[in-house]
C-alpha cells in the first residue's frame, strides 16, 4: 500500500473497531494467582497492520496516535469485561495521549462505565516513547488519575536513564523490569544484582516490581528466591483472546518447590583499582557560548545523550541536562527566547565534576550527596582537569553492583570455587527459606605427608581434583559447593540422591587419585615422611572423609549451629580408616529413610584397596 493508502486502511480500521485485543497474565508469585493481565494490540489478522510495530508505526506517521491509543484503551476494556476476568488490566498508553485533553480521567471512567468496569480494576502503563518528557504536566495528569481512582505502571525499568526519573517523578503504583534483565537471570550474576536493588528500590518507594519476559523455570525460581512478587511472560502465559486463568502445572510446581536457587558465581577480581575511568563516555561538548539552538539540535542527533558538557578550553564549566533544555524548549515561545542565548545562560554552573582516578565507592557517596539529578541525568569526568568524558547513574549503579558481587561472592583462587562468604550466604538463604537440606563437609585424610614426600604443587593437583569431583557430581540447580579454605570444601545439598552423590565422589577420588602417587607407594599402601612431632613415621594414602549432617530447619536456626554439626561429622569420618562417608542421622532425614548403622551396606572401593569400606551413620 502506498503511504496515503495506509492512513486510509488505519482509519477504516479505527473507524469500525477492527483492532484485536490479546491479554498476557500477570502472575503473583506469592499466592501463585493470575493478578492481571496486560491488553496487547494488534491490527486485523489479515492487515498489513496486524504487527502492532507496523500499527503503531503508521499511526505515529499520520498523527493518530491518540486516535489509536484510544481505540486500543476501549477494545481492552470491551475484551476483559467480556470475558468475565478477575483481577486488573493494565493497559499501554504513550506519555503524549495520557496528556492529550481527551484521555481526562473523566473520559476514561466514561469508558470504564460502558464496559461494566470500576477504576480500580484498570492499571495505565506508561510506555517512555517520547524524546520530550514534560515532567510537571505527567505528574499533573498521574494525580488527576490516581484521584479518580486509577494507577498507574511504568513500563521497561532499566531500557533508558529517563525510566528512572519517571519513576522518580511519578511514583507509580507498578514498575516493570525490562525483559533484558530478566532473560537468563539463573546465570547472570549482574542482573541478579541488579533485579535485587531494583527490589530495594521499590520497597522504599512503595512501589511493586513486575518482572518481564520470564520464560523458563529456572529464571522463575530465581525471580521467587529474589523476592519479587509477579511477573509475566512466555513461561506463564503467552498473549492470547482467551488468557489462562490458572497457572500451567509446570509453574505452579516451580512456585510450590521448596528447593532454594543456587546463584551463579562472578568470578573474583581485584575490585580495589575501580575507578570512575571505568564509567567514560565519550561524547560531544560545547562552549560557553554555543548557541542553546545549536545544543538543542546536538542532542536531536545524538538521543542516548543525557547530558552535555560545557567545556571552555578544555577545562568543564558546566552541565545542561537533557531534561532541563527540553523543557525550555517546548514552553510557548521557548525557541524564540532561548535558542540564540549562549548555552552559559541555560546551563548548570554547578555540576558534579569528579577525577577518572576517584574511586567508585567515594564516587557513590558524591552522587548521593549531590542529589537525584546527579544519578539520573549524570556527572562529567575529567583526567588532571581537563574533559574526559561523561558518566551515567546506571553505568555507577551496575558497578557498584558488580562490586557488591566480588565482594560477596569472591572464589577461592586455587579452585575457583565460592569461598566462606558465599557459602555462609547461601546456608543463611536454606535456614532462612526453613528448606531441609545436606551440609556435607569434605577433608583430605593424610594430606600433609603427601605434600612433605611431593611437594605443594602436587598437592595442589590433588585439591583441584576434589573441587573438579565435587563440581561435576554437584545438581548445578540444587547444590552448592564451596572451597573454604586449604583441604577444606563444603557441599551444600538439596538433591534428593545427595547420598549416592557422595559414594560417587568417593569412588571417583580413589581412582582417579591413584595416579598422583609413584607406583612403590600405591603398592606398599602408603610412605614414610615425618609427623607433626617431626619422628619418621609411616603414612597411608591420601583420602577423602566426608561428614553429613541433615540438616532439619526445626533443629538449626544459625549458621553457626550448622558449621558445628558439620564439623563434628568430619571429624567422625575422619576417625575411619580410609576413604568415607559419615551422617549424622540423629534429626529429620532428607532423601533417605533412617537407618541404623548395622543395615548399612559396604561399597567396594578401588583398586588400591582390598576391604570394603562402609559409609557410617549414627
Amino acid at each position: 500500500m502506498s503511504h496515503e493508502e495506509m492512513r486510509v486502511h488505519l482509519q477504516d480500521i479505527l473507524a469500525n473497531a477492527r483492532l484485536i485485543t490479546l491479554l498476557q497474565p500477570v502472575l503473583d508469585l506469592v499466592e501463585g494467582r493470575v493478578m492481571a493481565y496486560e491488553a496487547l494490540t494488534r491490527g486485523p489478522s489479515n492487515s498489513p497492520l496486524h504487527a502492532p510495530q507496523a500499527l503503531f508505526r503508521v499511526a505515529e506517521q499520520h498523527g493518530l496516535m491518540t486516535a489509536l491509543d484510544w481505540a486500543c484503551v476501549r477494545m481492552a476494556f470491551k475484551t476483559f469485561a467480556q470475558l468475565n476476568l478477575q483481577g486488573r488490566l493494565f493497559v499501554n498508553l504513550s506519555p503524549g495521549s495520557l496528556l492529550d485533553a481527551s484521555f481526562a480521567p473523566d473520559a476514561v471512567l466514561a469508558a470504564l462505565g460502558d464496559a461494566g468496569m470500576a477504576s480500580n480494576q484498570v492499571v495505565i502503563e506508561i510506555t517512555e516513547n517520547a524524546t520530550a518528557l514534560d515532567y510537571g504536566d505527567l505528574r499533573q495528569a498521574v494525580s488527576r488519575l490516581r484521584a479518580a481512582g486509577i494507577e498507574v505502571a511504568i513500563d521497561d525499568l532499566g531500557e533508558g536513564f529517563s525510566s528512572l526519573r519517571l519513576w522518580s517523578e511519578l511514583k507509580p503504583a507498578f514498575v516493570k523490569i525490562d525483559k533484558h534483565f530478566i532473560a537468563d537471570i539463573h546465570q547472570d550474576p549482574h542482573k541478579i544484582q541488579f533485579v535485587r536493588s531494583i527490589r530495594q528500590l521499590a520497597e522504599g518507594a512503595h512501589s511493586c516490581v513486575i518482572a518481564e519476559g520470564v520464560e523458563s523455570p529456572s529464571e522463575l525460581a530465581v525471580l521467587k528466591d529474589l523476592g519479587i512478587r509477579y511477573a509475566q511472560g512466555y513461561l506463564i502465559g503467552r498473549p492470547s483472546p482467551v488468557p489462562i486463568r490458572l497457572p500451567s502445572r509446570e509453574v505452579q510446581a516451580c512456585l510450590q518447590s521448596g528447593t532454594v536457587s543456587v546463584f551463579p558465581m562472578l568470578r573474583a577480581r581485584d575490585s580495589l583499582h575501580m575507578s570512575a575511568g571505568k564509567l567514560v563516555a565519550s561524547a560531544p561538548s560545547v562552549t560557553p557560548l554555543t548557541a542553546s539552538q545549536k545544543v538543542l539540535e546536538l542532542m536531536m542527533q545524538h538521543p542516548d545523550l543525557h547530558a552535555v558538557a560545557v567545556v571552555d578550553k578544555g577545562i568543564p564549566v558546566g552541565i545542561i541536562h537533557r531534561p532541563a533544555l527540553l523543557d525550555r524548549f517546548i514552553s510557548l515561545y521557548g525557541r524564540e527566547l532561548h535558542g540564540r542565548k549562549p548555552c552559559r545562560e541555560l546551563m548548570d554552573a554547578d555540576p558534579l565534576i569528579v577525577d577518572k582516578a576517584t574511586r567508585m565507592t567515594e564516587l557513590s557517596e558524591l552522587v548521593v550527596k549531590k542529589g537525584k539529578a546527579a544519578f539520573t541525568q549524570g556527572f562529567i569526568i575529567t583526567s588532571e582537569g581537563r574533559y574526559l568524558g561523561l558518566g551515567s547513574g546506571f553505568d555507577l549503579m551496575r558497578e557498584v553492583t558488580e562490586m557488591q558481587i566480588v565482594a560477596a561472592r569472591y572464589a577461592n583462587p586455587l579452585t575457583g570455587l565460592p569461598g566462606n562468604v558465599p557459602v555462609q550466604e547461601h546456608l543463611e538463604r536454606l535456614l532462612v527459606n526453613e528448606q531441609t537440606f545436606v551440609t556435607a563437609y569434605f577433608d583430605l585424610d593424610h594430606f600433609k605427608p603427601y605434600n612433605d614426600v611431593y611437594g605443594f604443587r602436587r598437592g595442589d593437583v590433588i585439591i583441584q581434583l576434589l573441587a573438579r569431583i565435587l563440581h561435576d557430581s554437584c545438581n548445578a540447580e540444587l547444590d552448592f559447593a564451596g572451597h573454604i579454605g586449604g583441604d577444606d570444601f563444603v557441599v551444600l545439598f538439596q538433591s534428593l540422591d545427595w547420598e549416592v552423590r557422595c559414594h560417587g565422589m568417593l569412588t571417583r577420588f580413589d581412582r582417579e587419585c591413584l595416579a598422583l602417587f609413584n607406583s612403590e607407594h600405591v603398592e606398599a599402601g602408603g610412605y614414610h615422611s615425618e609427623d607433626r612431632r617431626g619422628v619418621m613415621a609411616f603414612h597411608a594414602l591420601v583420602s577423602l572423609s566426608i561428614g553429613a549432617v541433615l540438616v532439619d530447619p526445626a533443629h538449626f536456626h544459625q549458621y553457626q549451629e550448622v558449621a558445628r554439626a558439620a564439623s563434628q561429622a568430619k571429624h567422625m569420618a575422619k576417625r575411619i580408616d580410609g576413604s568415607s562417608l559419615f551422617i549424622d542421622q540423629r534429626r529429620m532425614p532428607f532423601g533417605r529413610q533412617l537407618v541404623t548403622e548395622e543395615s548399612f551396606i559396604g561399597r567396594e572401593t578401588p583398586a588400591r584397596d582390598s576391604h570394603p569400606l562402609p559409609s557410617h551413620a549414627i
